[in-house]
């Protein structure tokens, strides 16, 4: 990505303006249409991070899945603070940010992060599953991958 090079010419104040009024009408957009917080804060005896939108509506997420918070103390995650607009959610003491619309959206950290969650989600055993693979086991198990190519 080639970095801009500024002039004189890019810094009028109509073209400033016209910048400011550009990101402001994204912003009301992206305010419309994206979920937005009310308050969060962190419930020690559920352990959970505890987001009130703006539409009335809570969600509860586990700090043990979010990256960066696994190893959080409860102190530590009381300290959750949100942004002025309700988008973002921040621990100054964990240097932790996140966006409302991506914790909503089942984002908890970067794309190798999320692959592990699954990795040891794929992991886990219960009876139900034992009981599904015992199942299909009756029924000849898991289809062969076909090893034909087709042109």
């Amino acid at each position: 990505m080639e970095k801009k090079k500024w002039t004189m010419e890019d810094l009028t104040d109509e073209k400033i303006d016209a910048q400011i009024a550009k990101a402001n009408d994204v912003w009301i957009q992206a305010s419309l249409t994206e979920p937005r917080a009310k308050s969060v804060r962190y419930d020690q005896s559920e352990d959970k991070i505890i987001i009130t939108l703006t539409n009335g509506d809570y969600v509860g997420l586990s700090p043990k899945l979010i990256q960066g918070l696994t190893e959080a103390s409860p102190e530590q995650l009381k300290n959750v603070q949100l942004s002025g607009h309700g988008d973002s959610i921040h621990w100054e003491d964990l240097d932790a940010d996140f966006s409302i619309p991506g914790l909503i959206s089942g984002i908890f950290g970067t794309k190798a992060w999320m692959a592990e969650l699954g990795r040891k989600g794929g992991k886990k055993t219960s009876i139900v599953k034992a009981s599904a693979s015992r199942e299909n086991g009756k029924k000849g198990g898991r289809p062969r991958k076909s090893s034909s190519s087709t042109p």
